[in-house]
């Protein structure tokens, strides 16, 4: 672990389950850069102390004792600006992912994720940037969508926070409509290989590991 606290990410955990939760902390006390303030078992008591502690982080369990998550995290998002939330959860359903989507979750991860896919969720999450996991990244995308069409953002973001040329941008659209690599040359009347370029480009600034990662987080922040 960081021994640089103002360098660490705080992080908060929600968990009905005991041994789940030691289970969490274990892993995360293992992991560099973090640093674990708290921990909850229900909704009623996390949402007390998150707003005292106010953690750049809370990892998110949806299925809690009287108050849910998703009830939990609408409190968080209305009360503290700086504060994420990843929901960690056995859920999939595209219910619960749509109700926190549109709750204000930061990132959704499954909790049968490996712990290098939980550390780069945390780390994602904590930054602002969205993380969703692979297995439900295209649905997240579509909620995501569906929550801007219909009047709704999910954060007040900066105009073009990435900076991207009007080139990349015109690539991201499309990427984010779902269009191949040569539907977007052939959209731009580009050649194969420079929107390949403009395509590894996307995912560097996305910080994603793929196209439907990268068309997600483009959705998190405004652009699609």
């Amino acid at each position: 672990m960081s021994d640089d606290i103002e360098d660490s990410i705080s992080i908060f955990i929600v968990e009905d389950h005991e041994v789940t939760r030691l289970g969490l902390r274990i892993i995360l006390e293992e992991m560099p850069g973090v640093k674990i303030v708290g921990e909850a078992a229900d909704g009623s008591s996390a949402l007390e102390q998150i707003l005292a502690l106010k953690p750049r982080l809370v990892l998110m369990d949806i299925g809690l004792p009287a108050v849910d998550g998703i009830s939990v995290t609408r409190g968080i998002k209305a009360a503290l600006n700086n504060t994420r939330v990843l929901m960690l959860t056995s859920h999939d359903a595209d219910q619960d992912l749509f109700a926190s989507m549109e709750a204000g979750a930061d990132g959704y991860c499954l909790k049968d994720a490996p712990i290098e896919r939980l550390a780069v969720a945390i780390k994602s999450a904590a930054a602002g940037v969205g993380w969703f996991d692979p297995a439900i990244a295209g649905r997240a995308l579509s909620a995501l969508s569906a929550i801007g069409s219909g009047g709704k953002t999910v954060r007040a973001v900066p105009e073009d926070p990435l900076s991207l040329s009007r080139r990349e941008q015109e690539v991201l659209g499309l990427l984010v409509e779902g269009l191949s690599n040569q539907e977007i040359a052939d959209r731009l009347s580009l050649g194969l290989e420079t929107v390949k370029t403009h395509i590894r480009h996307l995912l560097n600034k996305l910080g994603a590991s793929d196209r439907t990662q990268a068309a997600v987080r483009a959705v998190k922040l405004g652009y699609g």
